[in-house]
Formats: C-alpha cells, structure tokens, sequence
C-alpha cells in the first residue's frame, strides 16, 4: 500500500502534473466566464516559474539544506552504505551494460574510499530492476571489475525504498558485525535517508554527495531546471510522509 501511495505522491508533487491538470480543468469549464482562463494562466505561470533555474537551485538548495558532513578521513569504516538511485534501469535492460545517471557520485565515492583504505567493505542496498537483477546486483559486478573482491562487497538485492534500504542494512550490518558505519547518497537524499537509519537502530555517519543546488541561476526556462525543481520537490515531500508515517528519527 505504501509503495503503491508513494507512486501517487510522486505524479501529485510534480509542477508538470499541476499545469496539465489546470489545463484540462479550464477546458471543462469553459463556459464559465473568466474561471477557465485564470486556471491556464496558474497552470501555465507556476510550470514556467519551476523551469527556470533560479527557481530550481533555490527549492534544491532547500532540499539539501540539512545535508551535513560528518565523515572523518582518519576513521577506516567498516563499511560504507551506498544507497539506490543511480542506475538507468531502462537504457541498462536495453543495452546490456551498465548505464549510470548524474548520482553516480554515490557508487564513485565509496569505491575511492575503498581503496584508498578507509572503508574495509561497501554496503550496496537496494533497487529491484523488474524482469531482471537489481540495481545492487549491477553495482556489484561493476565494482568487481574495477578491482573489488566479492568479500568486500555486501549486497541487499531486495529493498524498494529508503526505509526498506535501512531495515536490510541493520540486518546485513549485525550478521556481519558491522559497526562503524557510513552512509553515502545524494545531498538532497541524506536527511531522510540518515533519519530512517537511526530509527531502525543504526547511527552511522553520513557523506552526502551529489550537490546540485547552486546561488543564482537565469530566469530563462529550461527543461532541465524543470526536472531539478521537480526532484528537489519529490524529495521534500517524501521527507515528510516518512516523518508522518514514522519512518524517520
């Protein structure tokens, strides 16, 4: 069910979702004086505010606002947790070969860690692809071709969201007694992910990465900035539903 709430949430934050349901709102009532061609103009107005990229750094730098470091570089971890998220899985299935989006920060900065001694295993968690290995099954091989050694690697194939990433992890973490812990993913992503943790009974430390929110910006639309301000807005209204649900610490 909650999987199922989180995919409506997801079409119900999107500014492009809001214009469209505007527009077609105005059609129905088009004989209704000049309620029709106010409902467009919102519609059309807010869609053109959240592509421009001033807009979309200001709500991503929101998102990553509570986005602290806490990462020691004279600590060797455990084990690094690298959290879903990276992965195209369509172009992927497609192509046959691993395809990574613009958060591949998070797998790229755990294999630095490892090899460069400070983290003793990397965590992957999460990301079932439908029809075929999960995102983490990917990752795995991905990091064995660049050198890792399959004891080195730790694997949740199964979880689909941030809470499920937690729960696998502390099961993964006691069975291997795991204890000094470090959480990676993207900026925007780290206060609900580290808030999820710690309510299963994890305290790790966090790297956030993956900054996107700059200062300024032009107040030209662009489509990408569309997509920024989008993402940031999915993220901050997950953050609250996990806190509503009591997902979070």
């Amino acid at each position: 069910m909650f999987l199922t709430l989180s995919k409506i949430l997801d079409v119900a934050v999107e500014p492009l979702a809001w214009a469209l349901a505007l527009l077609v709102l105005a059609a129905l009532l088009r004989r209704r004086g000049w309620t029709p061609w106010v409902l467009a103009a919102i519609g059309v107005v807010q869609l053109a505010v959240f592509s421009m990229p001033r807009v979309a750094n200001a709500v991503q730098r929101a998102a990553e606002a509570g986005a602290a470091t806490t990462y020691r570089p004279d600590v060797v971890y455990d084990g690094v947790i690298v959290l879903s998220g990276m992965v195209n899985l369509e172009a992927t299935r497609e192509h046959g070969e691993l395809d990574l989006t613009s958060s591949a920060d998070r797998v790229v900065r755990a294999f630095e860690l490892w090899r460069t001694g400070h983290a003793r295993m990397i965590v992957l968690t999460g990301g079932p692809m439908p029809g075929g290995d999960s995102e983490s099954d990917e990752l795995r091989v991905a990091l064995q071709r660049w050198g890792v050694p399959p004891d080195a690697i730790l694997v949740d194939p199964a979880s689909r969201n941030t809470r499920e990433n937690a729960i696998e992890t502390a099961r993964l973490a006691a069975a291997r007694n795991l204890r000094s812990l470090l959480l990676i993913t993207s900026a925007a992503h780290a206060p609900r992910a580290l808030g999820c943790f710690r309510a299963v009974g994890l305290a790790p430390e966090v790297l956030p990465v993956d900054r996107r929110g700059v200062r300024g910006g032009s107040f030209v639309p662009r489509t990408k900035a569309l997509a920024e301000s989008t993402a940031a807005l999915h993220e901050l209204a997950g953050r609250l539903v996990y806190w509503l649900m009591g997902y979070t610490r």
